[in-house]
């Protein structure tokens, strides 16, 4: 059995006690425990024992009920997860000693989490820089794309935008704290006079489309329910905070007028599922089922993507959901969308590792597969994907085939359901994956396509291996 830490709550009681009135006494009287023995645990000198705990939750239930938020253990096991980062070598905190930290120091732990973030962030970008030096030779075409610079600011925005969030929300709460199609329906043509009309014999015509001048939307009935409801949230978050948008665009460091456009799509795509999957009953159902995506879809009649995207977003300030990483991958391995609030990271440009579960998944649709990764840094994730087919409604017009992934770090196992039955000991057979062929430093990949561009090769002409050189 794990050993369990000792706790420190001297910040959070004594807080309580001052915010209170109290003095040390007579909270020590109510506690059945000596003056000084509080000030000890006041002052982090002594853990918080059994009978001292169970007195508090007698006594104080609003203080036991803070350190029961499961918030101060999931602040543990970032910060584990930091101090677990190669960088610091063999030599780890115990558990004992990351408890002390976060309950004495919770400013410093706060600040060495962001700044073990933020040389995370560091190295990705140094990952992104080699990659558009080896893609972008050419000085004339040097500049990003406006749909990389679009993707870039979600990344580094960390794919949340808490102003339009909590207007989703607010609005959401307004309306029962859930909105259908038929809700949704009714507040376009209620606060914007839009009425909206489905199609169904027009197959060459886009899926959507605003006729602003007949205050009508139009929207292709073949589409599944759960798009015709993005879609509509979409068009009415756009109408809806079309002043909030525009400012959030105009503040984007965006070197283009397309780029802002772009963002401008994307802002009301995010307004779209915060409307529909409402920050906080979301959050808490998504804990409540352990992330099980085909149950999160059922509760708030979402699509499998629109769930899976959602989980990434769930990055408010105190109220973060567990770290996951998601992307979409299409039939040739091209990542069309990807966020990830772990440590692991995707490829900025071509494909993805063809060893990641991900690939296979394109192919098998409709059936969901589970894989224990390890990335070079020895970083272990669990990955859940599966196999999408969007039907196009015309046997003229291919369906859109795609599969998306959904992971977390193997310490988040017990939050995610997709782990279950596996084997997560320390010696377990895990997939030994990486970022892209281009950055990835594994000297023995059979899958290899190309060479890391930070190594030398070598090439014997008298032998062969699966890949016809050697890394230096």
């Amino acid at each position: 059995m794990a050993h369990k830490p000792r706790l420190y709550v001297g910040s959070v009681l004594r807080r309580f006690r001052n915010d209170s009135g109290m003095g040390q006494v007579e909270m020590a009287n109510r506690l059945d425990i000596s003056p000084s023995y509080l000030s000890q645990i006041e002052n982090d000198d002594r853990p918080l024992s059994k009978s001292v705990l169970t007195a508090l939750a007698r006594e104080f239930p609003q203080v036991n009920a803070a350190l029961s938020s499961g918030e101060d253990e999931r602040v543990l096991t970032q910060l584990g997860s930091a101090f677990a980062d190669p960088l610091f070598g063999d030599t780890q905190p115990t558990p004992d000693e990351l408890s002390r930290w976060s309950e004495s120091q919770p400013l410093f732990a706060a600040h060495f989490m962001r700044l073990h973030a933020a040389y995370r962030d560091a190295g990705e970008r140094l990952n992104m820089l080699d990659e558009t030096l080896a893609e972008r030779s050419d000085s004339a075409s040097a500049g990003r794309l406006p749909w990389e610079e679009v993707r870039d600011w979600f990344h580094t925005s960390e794919n949340y935008v808490d102003a339009l969030d909590r207007a989703a929300e607010s609005l959401a709460s307004e309306n029962g704290g859930k909105l259908d199609l038929v809700a949704l329906e009714q507040l376009l043509a209620n606060r914007h006079q839009i009425s909206l009309i489905r199609i169904s014999d027009d197959r060459d015509g886009p899926l959507v489309g605003l006729d602003r001048k007949n205050a009508t939307l139009r929207i292709s009935a073949a589409l599944p329910a759960e798009s015709q409801s993005f879609f509509v949230a979409h068009q009415f978050a756009a109408l809806e905070w079309h002043v909030l948008i525009a400012n959030i665009a105009d503040q984007a460091p965006l070197a283009s007028a397309a780029s802002k456009r772009l963002l401008t799509i994307g802002l009301a795509n995010y307004a779209a599922g915060a409307l529909l999957m409402p920050y906080t009953a979301f959050r808490k159902q998504a804990r409540t089922v352990r992330h099980d995506i085909d149950r999160l879809c059922q509760l708030f009649s979402v699509s499998f993507e629109q769930a899976c995207h959602r989980l990434s977003t769930l990055q408010r300030e105190g109220e973060r959901g567990v770290p996951f990483f998601f992307c979409r991958v299409d039939m040739a391995g091209n990542i069309t969308k990807r966020h990830s609030a772990t440590r692991l990271q995707f490829a900025r440009f071509g494909g993805a590792c063809p060893l990641w579960i991900v690939h296979e998944a394109v192919a098998i649709p409709d059936r969901i597969l589970v894989q224990l990764a390890e990335t070079p840094d020895g970083q272990r994730y669990i990955s859940m994907a599966k196999g999408l087919v969007k039907p196009s409604g015309s046997f003229t017009r291919p369906p859109r085939r795609y599969a998306v992934a959904l992971g977390c770090e193997a310490s988040e196992a017990r939050d995610f359901v997709y782990a279950d039955g596996l084997d997560l000991t320390p010696d377990a057979q895990s997939t030994k994956i990486g970022v892209s062929c281009r950055t990835c430093p594994r000297r023995d990949c059979d899958q290899r396509a190309f060479p890391p561009s930070d190594r030398t090769i070598s090439v014997d002409p008298d032998r062969r291996g699966i890949v016809p050189y050697r890394i230096g």
